[in-house]
């Protein structure tokens, strides 16, 4: 009976971890409000502006949810720096630093999106760094920037869509639970985890995430104008080292962010003494470049919180850019 019943919780959460769009369970105490976003200058004293923007993690547009309080989410972080930046003039141009294994096919196309928008109405030199990791929604990312650059430890690539979903039906059957279902159409519980999916269910999943993945496609092919081969090469979602990257034309030059402030400097026309700028939303002491983190945290923690890991009821299932293996690497 003990071990019937473990082996029945253990469903439920295995459930509740990976069902997206499900709300988790939460009591928040004293959260805090986010302090508003404030210019900080890195380095330089002359004329014009170089805004550093860090990428960091899953990209999502759900709001970031830990122990001590709700943040918000990297699409709103990004957006709202962008507003700012379009609102300076003497911000000529934006390098965004990038430590990212990618995320949801949503998110990675708003900011995709919001991005080309930016230039369009500023006109202002985009640049992208990659760090650590710049794969899937990562190097989607990137790609509108004018020019891309690699750490020469970076692996990026992994161009393509992955959908992932829960199945616990061998589970349930194993503790003799089972779940009733009443469908107004025979594909409205597509996807369930209680049950195996159909070969046509099979068929359509497959259908729905090649059409995303030639969306990626397609995008590198316009961005990057690759030729047949070297496109044939990536949409096999293979990823790459900073030198292979640059060899088979997804990435622009191997360098370090120094190189890459040098680069966006130049392309904006600005002196070499032109100002670098992060917009933060706490102060740091001794803050450089290479700091990702806007905001301190915990500082007046919530007192409960009983919500589930965030990374995983948000991320792992659904259709995602995402090179799952580097979700522990960023």
């Amino acid at each position: 009976m003990i071990k019937r019943f473990f082996l029945f919780a253990a469903a439920i959460l295995f459930i509740a971890l990976f069902s997206s769009g499900c709300v988790s369970p939460r009591v928040n105490l004293f959260s805090r409000v986010p302090e508003p976003f404030k210019e900080q200058v890195m380095s330089g004293t002359g004329p014009g502006k170089i805004l550093v923007i860090p990428v960091s993690g899953i990209i999502s547009d759900s709001p970031k949810r830990d122990m001590f309080q709700t943040r918000p989410g990297m699409v709103q972080d990004i957006v709202a720096q962008l507003d700012l930046a379009a609102k300076d003039p003497e911000i000529k141009a934006v390098l965004l630093k990038i430590n990212s294994p990618g995320g949801t096919v949503t998110a990675s196309d708003i900011l995709y999106h919001e991005i080309m928008t930016f230039k369009e109405k500023t006109g202002d030199k985009v640049v992208a760094m990659m760090m650590n990791v710049a794969a899937s929604g990562g190097y989607y990312i990137a790609l509108p920037a004018d020019y891309i650059m690699a750490h020469p430890t970076t692996v990026t690539g992994s161009v393509g869509v992955i959908f992932m979903r829960p199945r616990v039906v061998g589970l349930m059957s194993k503790i003799g639970v089972g779940l009733e279902v009443n469908t107004s159409g025979k594909n409205k519980d597509m996807g369930s985890p209680f049950r195996p999916a159909t070969e046509d269910e099979k068929k359509l999943f497959q259908n729905l995430t090649d059409k995303m993945g030639k969306r990626f496609i397609s995008l590198v092919e316009k961005r990057r104008r690759l030729d047949p081969d070297q496109l044939e090469e990536v949409a096999t979602a293979r990823i790459y080292l900073a030198a292979d990257a640059v060899s088979c034309g997804l990435v622009d030059r191997v360098g370090y962010i120094d190189d890459a402030v040098a680069k966006a400097k130049d392309l904006a026309g600005l002196p070499e003494q032109a100002q670098v700028v992060v917009y933060r939303r706490t102060a740091w002491p001794d803050d450089n470049i290479y700091n990702s983190q806007q905001m301190l945290h915990g500082v007046r923690p919530t007192l409960i919180d009983i919500g589930l890991p965030a990374s995983i009821t948000q991320h792992l299932s659904g259709f995602c850019y995402i090179w799952a293996s580097g979700i522990e690497t960023n």
